[in-house]
């Protein structure tokens, strides 16, 4: 009976697509106050998230919708994720992310398309359903 409520399922920007090609001067990664997330970003893990980046954007290209909106429905998807919390910096942003909902992409996360993204980020948690053992 206890759900998660998920934060940051564009992680900071990254799958927005914005770092593919290093930080743009107008992006929150060129902040002073945010050196964390551009270390992260063009470290050799942030290099490896973008190959992975353009790995599943295949699969956002078949179900018709964008990474992000692959990315929220992607999170509401899971079973113990009660709701996902969206930080948009402008109202176009905030569109598109509830374009995972309004343009039927989480009906279309079928058990082989959640494979196939769960084999590309190597990051599946593992899931005990018996909670009282």
């Amino acid at each position: 009976g206890v759900g998660a409520m998920t934060w940051s399922p564009l992680a900071c920007g990254i799958i927005s697509g914005k770092y593919g090609n290093g930080v743009p001067e107008s992006s929150r990664a060129a902040l002073k106050c945010y050196q964390w997330l551009k270390e992260k970003i063009i470290s050799e893990e942030g290099r490896k998230q973008q190959v992975k980046l353009k790995d599943l954007s295949p699969i956002a290209e078949r179900l018709g919708c964008t990474l992000p909106q692959l990315a929220v429905a992607w999170c509401l998807r899971n079973e113990g994720v009660s709701s996902v919390l969206l930080g948009s910096s402008n109202p176009e942003q905030l569109i598109e992310n509830l374009g995972a909902i309004q343009a039927s992409v989480l009906p279309k996360m079928t058990s082989h398309i959640v494979n196939e993204i769960d084999n590309i980020l190597g990051n599946k948690p593992y899931s005990k359903k018996d909670y009282r053992s």
